[in-house]
């Protein structure tokens, strides 16, 4: 059955995008080069990382949103947008190998006049070069004649309600102008603002420039973090003052970790490294065993050893009322703590079972009574079911990661 639209990678990128486009009435099919994802949003079932309430997709099933496996479903679209996830590899690069099982599975079906739009991140150059390449030999057609191709950063942010889709302005970047214009009037159909880049890797270092400006300056608040220990200043208060200024400032806060699907890029193919972002992945990467040395200390200014300490993490997740835990700091705090020796449990309502390096961790049942028997309580990431005033007073020593307590109910990062 023919479709509007193809979304291809039904994950943390793609299903955003297909509940936006089914929302706005465009007739939706969803298929991933993995069954699984087509499978359990056919049964109803909310994807792992919680990005989907089952709520919501029954109303995408409901307006006609139509999950697949069958790769034949690719050749009877309009539009295809390729969501495939690249995360990074091992020399730090990222890994485009689902990026090109996807566009090889298009490109075996493509029909002429489709539009192919590509929003998984990849290094600039790659849609008009290896991608390009590919949908031409694999489909016998020519991009900018018989297809229209180009690239659109993605810029998901579902626990923003307030910034979805329809709200979001999308960047495009065709590989001709007739190319942008095909994609503008596609995101047209989704978004109050559509703005062209000159091309496909102009619209790629979109992509590279937001992902590394958010790492930068996270490494910014989290060196900060860290001198304003050491000074006795209260950091949260300085962000606070700071963010009034109205120009040339913009308001970042230290963490645990900086975590997240979308990891910084210090280098781009053969070109020359960014060092400034090779830096900051370095202090980002410091912060879980900086939050271990601050549990050391903690335990020790109050008369008690790290090794057979009883600590309970709170939340586990990357980001706060989600299941999502890609990129989380909390299995490495919890590794190193468990090498210090303390006993570990965590609690989040959002991640009914955790294991770190293939051992459980024991969750703790009662919130309240947990944090009480704990001699640390670490607040990794800010549930809004968390009562925090109330878990001040319950536990025995709190370490609030995230300055979310008010001030002097716990000792902040």
């Amino acid at each position: 059955m023919p479709a509007d639209l193809a979304v291809i990678g039904l994950g943390h990128l793609g299903l955003p995008l297909a509940q936006a486009a089914s929302a706005a009435g465009v007739d939706t099919i969803g298929y991933d080069t993995d069954p699984r994802p087509a499978a359990d949003l056919a049964a109803g079932r909310p994807p792992v990382d919680g990005s989907l309430t089952p709520s919501e997709i029954r109303r995408m099933l409901s307006a006609g949103f139509r999950p697949t496996t069958n790769p034949a479903e690719l050749g009877r679209v309009r539009t295809a947008v390729v969501c495939a996830p690249a995360p990074p590899g091992s020399s730090g690069t990222l890994d485009l190998t689902a990026v090109t099982d996807a566009v090889r599975a298009l490109a075996a079906r493509l029909r002429p006049h489709t539009t192919v739009l590509v929003e998984s991140p990849v290094p600039p150059g790659t849609t008009e070069g290896p991608l390009r390449d590919l949908l031409e030999e694999g489909s016998g057609l020519r991009a900018g004649r018989d297809f229209h191709l180009a690239y659109s950063p993605a810029r998901p942010a579902p626990e923003d309600r307030d910034h979805g889709h329809g709200h979001t302005p999308k960047v495009i970047g065709g590989l001709t102008p007739a190319c942008t214009e095909s994609a503008a009037a596609f995101y047209g159909r989704l978004t109050d603002k559509v703005v062209r880049a000159r091309g496909p890797r102009e619209a790629e270092t979109v992509q590279l420039l937001e992902t590394n400006f958010r790492h930068v300056n996270i490494a910014l608040v989290n060196e900060m973090a860290v001198l304003c220990h050491e000074l006795g200043v209260d950091l949260w208060d300085v962000i606070r003052c700071a963010e009034t200024k109205p120009f040339g400032f913009q308001a970042f806060r230290p963490g645990p970790g900086v975590g997240g699907h979308c990891a910084p890029v210090d280098t781009v193919g053969t070109h020359r490294p960014l060092r400034l972002v090779e830096l900051a992945s370095q202090i980002n990467e410091r912060m879980p065993q900086y939050v271990t040395r601050r549990c050391a200390t903690l335990l020790n200014e109050h008369g008690k050893s790290v090794r057979g300490a009883r600590v309970l993490l709170l939340g586990v997740t990357h980001k706060p009322d989600q299941a999502d835990r890609a990129g989380s700091p909390a299995p490495e705090i919890a590794r190193r703590l468990r090498e210090m020796g303390a006993a570990v449990s965590y609690h989040d309502p959002y991640v009914p079972v955790w294991r770190v390096h293939d051992v459980p961790v024991p969750r703790a049942d009662s919130l309240y009574e947990a944090a009480a028997g704990a001699d640390l309580t670490i607040l990794l990431q800010h549930h809004r079911t968390y009562d925090l005033q109330g878990l001040a007073v319950k536990a025995q020593l709190l370490l609030d990661t995230r300055g979310a307590t008010p001030v002097g109910a716990a000792h902040r990062l």
